[in-house]
């Protein structure tokens, strides 16, 4: 029996949408006796921005000068876009790039250059009971900045989440800074942005 063009393109479109499911039911990391097992496969996660504060713009004296690539995982992505809030299990892993040339054929700017280092946040009631918000921080980066190390320990609480709750705009997260973030709170369906209106135009083909 031959399919119709609607049946088939709603099936592939089903297919997609089932396959995102799957993926975000996914442990997203490991923690082993007290350690963070690296984080792979994280840019293959929801892509969320990446700001930069350089050395240039704050008296050569810049606390973080380098890009910073920010990825979350699939479930808390779904769960965000469902209720607005990051769900327990939460990992945001943040990819240091140093600020490569700032001259392009486009003009001038600032632009990536090497890795330097990989960066995560986790919100876990089961790990970190006791942590503010139940966050916890970890870096994987080596002091020269040149390789990663395998699993990390996370910092002294103080170190990270003081600032944190106190200028981050929800939940120790800095979505001010993220309009992937501010765009996708509780937004449901629309808060996918271009895929979800793909997917309808899709859809219409068969119509």
């Amino acid at each position: 029996m031959k399919m119709s063009l609607k049946t088939y393109l709603g099936i592939l479109a089903a297919a997609f949408l089932t396959a995102g499911t799957a993926a975000a039911d996914d442990d997203a990391f490991t923690i082993k006796k007290g350690s963070l097992e690296r984080p792979t496969g994280y840019r293959e996660w929801v892509y969320v921005g990446t700001p930069v504060t350089p050395n240039e713009l704050n008296n050569g004296k810049a606390a973080f000068p380098e890009f910073h690539n920010v990825y979350i995982d699939p479930a808390s992505w779904a769960e965000w876009k469902k209720t607005g809030t990051f769900r327990d299990g939460t990992i945001l892993v943040k990819e240091l790039v140093a600020v490569g040339t700032t001259a392009a054929v486009s003009g001038r700017g600032y632009f990536q250059g090497d890795f330097i280092g990989l960066e995560a946040t986790i919100k876990s009631k089961q790990h970190f009971p006791n942590e503010p918000g139940n966050w916890a921080y970890y870096s994987f980066s080596t002091p020269d900045h040149k390789t990663l190390t395998k699993t990390a320990k996370p910092f002294p609480a103080g170190s990270c989440n003081a600032c944190h709750a106190a200028a981050a705009a929800d939940d120790f997260v800095f979505t001010q800074y993220y309009p992937v973030l501010r765009e996708g709170k509780a937004a449901g369906e629309k808060g996918s942005g271009g895929m979800s209106d793909a997917l309808q135009r899709v859809l219409q083909m068969g119509q």
